[in-house]
């Protein structure tokens, strides 16, 4: 049996698209066949990327709008409605996660990872849910979460914190919002060194990072397939879930052996 994975005229949505994991996710979903809107902060990053995509054959298109404030959301939802109709799956990926010690973390810090990461996903999920049960259509809603949000990393107490409420966020969506049709999902990477965004952490962590993946280190793409797949119509009874997506990672500890192997 031959299965086929396509999104024929579907309205995609990726937030932080332009870069690192939404990149990766975004060039999957186009190159599936879907109308792509490709959301940044930085409106030259949303052009430049959607430029590189349409060199592939992509249809993409770019949406600038900073997923903290909340009009700005609606407005963007408004006009992807416009220029390419509804949106039938959103990926809210847009996320942050500077380091700072937890004595020495300053409150704006705070806010900007909690405000991007958690608020972020809200704020995208529930203007496009509105907009689905507006039109009466069913449709996907897949969060960006971590393994962060199973198990606390030194530095990262916002990080960690704004993951698991993405992963309670999005459970109580699945709860709330399946009598509409609409299913919510999760997807948690482990560690995956991307090169955008990646400037915070020192060489010694991803070394260390590297060494505790039983299948080695993995690519953006292990990410965006993941995302392909709880998208697609074969993960169309699946809803309130945790994709873990970490090469074993969260297994247990693959460096200690009490006997010889």
């Amino acid at each position: 049996m031959t299965i086929e994975i396509g999104f024929d005229n579907q309205v995609v949505l990726v937030t932080g698209g332009a870069t690192g994991l939404g990149f990766a996710i975004a060039t999957a979903l186009g190159r599936a066949g879907a109308r792509l809107a490709l959301n940044d902060r930085s409106v030259e990053r949303a052009i430049a990327a959607c430029e590189q995509l349409r060199g592939i054959g992509v249809d993409c298109r770019p949406f600038a709008a900073d997923v903290r404030d909340g009009r700005a959301v609606v407005s963007m939802i408004d006009q992807i409605e416009w220029q390419l109709g509804p949106v039938d799956v959103a990926v809210a990926n847009a996320g942050v996660y500077p380091v700072s010690s937890f004595l020495e973390m300053s409150e704006d810090e705070w806010d900007r990872v909690i405000d991007t990461n958690l608020k972020g996903a809200f704020l995208t999920c529930q203007a496009v849910a509105r907009q689905m049960v507006r039109h009466e259509r069913p449709g996907t809603l897949i969060t960006l979460a971590s393994g962060a949000a199973n198990h606390a990393i030194w530095g990262w107490s916002h990080y960690c914190a704004s993951k698991a409420g993405v992963v309670l966020l999005t459970k109580t969506m699945a709860l709330e919002l399946a009598e509409y049709g609409i299913r919510a999902n999760a997807v948690l990477p482990g560690f995956i060194d991307v090169d955008e965004g990646g400037a915070p952490l020192s060489q010694e962590y991803k070394e260390r990072a590297r060494a505790g993946i039983p299948l080695g280190l993995g690519k953006p793409e292990d990410i965006a397939n993941a995302v392909v797949l709880l998208a697609s119509p074969l993960a169309g009874f699946v809803t309130g879930t945790t994709l873990v997506v970490d090469g074993g990672s969260s297994a247990g500890k693959v460096g200690l052996k009490p006997v010889d192997a």
